[in-house]
C-alpha cells in the first residue's frame, strides 16, 4: 500500500462502505428418521427426493455435525441438462454458516445414468481440497441416477 499525500484526494468524492451481517435462513425443513449418515445409501435417500425428478442438473450440500447428523441442505447450483456450476466458494458458504464438521455433496443426472464424468470427478477432487484447508471434510460424493440408482465416488475410489 502507498502513502499517499491527503491533497491528491480532495477531488474524489467519499465512498460509502457498506455495514453487513451474515445470517443462514431456513427456509423449510424435513424429518429425517435414521437421523445419521452412515453410509453412502444413508445419504442417496436423503437427497433423492430433491434430485431424483428434476430436468436439469441440480446440485445440493447436506451439512453435517461431528457426529455426522445432517444439520442442513442447500441447493448450491441449477444447472442445464448434462451440466452444472459448482465452485467451492459456494459450497462452503453453507457450510461455515452451519457450523459443519464435515458434509456430503450430492447432484442429479437427468440422464437417468449415475456414472460420473470427469468433470465430477475434478469438482469432488477441488471440493475435497478445499475442505481440507477449511477444516471441514468432503465425506462422499452422491450422484443420483433413474430408478433408484445412485453411486457414491468415495465407494468408487474417487474421493
Amino acid at each position: 500500500m502507498t502513502n499517499t499525500n491527503q491533497s491528491d484526494h480532495k477531488s474524489i468524492p467519499a465512498k460509502r462502505v457498506n455495514i453487513v451481517s451474515v445470517k443462514l435462513c431456513r427456509e423449510s425443513s424435513l424429518l429425517y428418521k435414521p437421523r445419521y449418515i452412515s453410509t453412502p445409501k444413508d445419504a442417496a435417500v436423503l437427497v433423492k427426493d430433491f434430485l431424483a425428478f428434476s430436468d436439469r442438473e441440480v446440485v445440493v450440500a447436506v451439512y453435517l455435525d461431528t457426529k455426522n447428523q445432517p444439520t442442513a441442505i442447500s441447493t448450491i447450483s441449477v444447472g442445464t441438462l448434462n451440466s452444472s456450476l459448482v465452485h467451492p466458494r459456494e459450497v462452503f458458504k453453507g457450510a461455515v454458516l452451519s457450523n459443519a464438521a464435515g458434509m456430503v455433496i450430492a447432484h442429479n443426472h437427468p440422464s437417468g445414468v449415475p456414472e460420473p464424468s470427469q468433470d465430477d470427478i475434478a469438482i469432488t477432487k477441488r471440493l475435497d481440497e478445499a475442505g481440507k484447508i477449511m477444516g471441514i471434510g468432503l465425506i462422499d460424493h452422491v450422484i443420483i441416477g433413474g430408478e433408484g440408482q445412485w453411486v457414491s465416488l468415495r465407494e468408487m475410489g474417487l474421493l
